[in-house]
C-alpha cells in the first residue's frame, strides 16, 4: 500500500496540483486552450516530459527496487534499494524531474503567463533544495559508488 501512495501522490502533485496552481495564477478561465501554433509544441512537451518520467520511475522500480519519493528525508515510499546508473539515469541523475520540468515547460507555453513562470521557478527552487538532500542519502547510502557516479552523471542534463 505504501508504494501505491507514494505513486498516487507524486502524480497528485506534480502532474495535477502544480500544473493547477500555474493554470489558477495565469488567470486563464477553464476550460482554455491556446491557438494551434502554441497547442502543438505544448502538448509534445508534456507527453515527452511524462513518458521520461514514467520510464525513471518504470526503471527505478525495476533496478533500484523502491520508489522515487523521498520527501525532504522523510521516506512517503520505500527507498530504493540499488543505485542506477543506466537507462535513463545514465544522462541525468535526476531523470524523473527532468521529465516533470519538460511537461511544465509544455504548460507553460500553453498558458503563457508570467505568473504561472513564478510557481515555476518556486518549484524549481524546492525540488533543488529536495535533490541536495537525496544527493547527502544517496551518499551515505551507496558510498563511493555514488560519488563516482555524481562526478560524471550531470543533476539534470
Amino acid at each position: 500500500m505504501k508504494n501505491a501512495f507514494g505513486y498516487i501522490l507524486g502524480f497528485l502533485v506534480f502532474v495535477a496540483g502544480i500544473p493547477a496552481v500555474m493554470w489558477w495564477v495565469s488567470g486563464k478561465p477553464f476550460p482554455w486552450a491556446p491557438g494551434l501554433l502554441w497547442f502543438i509544441p505544448s502538448v509534445i512537451l508534456m507527453v515527452l516530459g511524462l513518458a521520461l518520467s514514467i520510464w525513471s520511475i518504470v526503471h527505478m522500480k525495476k533496478v533500484g527496487e523502491g520508489n522515487p519519493f523521498d520527501a525532504y528525508n522523510h521516506e512517503v515510499a520505500p527507498r530504493t534499494k540499488h543505485l542506477m546508473t543506466d537507462g535513463p539515469y545514465k544522462y541525468s541523475r535526476n531523470p524523473m524531474l527532468v521529465g516533470i520540468y519538460v511537461f511544465d515547460l509544455g504548460v507553460l507555453l500553453w498558458l503563457m503567463s508570467w505568473w504561472a513562470w513564478v510557481v515555476f521557478v518556486v518549484e524549481v527552487f524546492f525540488l533543488t533544495l529536495q535533490v541536495r538532500s537525496e544527493e547527502k542519502r544517496l551518499a551515505a547510502d551507496f558510498g563511493e559508488k555514488y560519488l563516482h557516479y555524481k562526478e560524471n552523471v550531470p543533476r539534470y542534463l
